[in-house]
C-alpha cells in the first residue's frame, strides 16, 4: 500500500487522524495532514481506506 496526501487540497479537518492515528498526523502550525508512514502495515489497511473516504477534501490517495 502506498499513501499520498495532496497538502494543497487538505483543509485540516483532522478526519484522517481520527480514522488512522498511526498513519496520519497534523502540522502544529496549520493543521495540514502529514504522513507518519507512507507504507503502513497491512493491519492498518482498513483504517487508511476509511481515512481516505472520510477526507472532506479528497486529499488522500491510496494505492494497494
Amino acid at each position: 500500500m502506498k499513501i499520498t496526501i495532496d497538502q494543497d487540497k487538505c483543509v485540516a479537518s483532522g478526519q484522517c487522524v481520527m480514522a488512522a492515528e498511526d498513519v496520519f498526523d497534523q502540522r502544529d502550525e496549520d493543521g495540514i495532514a502529514v504522513l507518519l508512514t507512507d507504507s503502513p502495515s497491512p493491519e492498518l489497511a482498513d483504517d487508511v481506506h476509511h481515512a481516505a473516504a472520510v477526507c472532506p477534501a479528497l486529499a488522500i490517495t491510496v494505492e494497494d
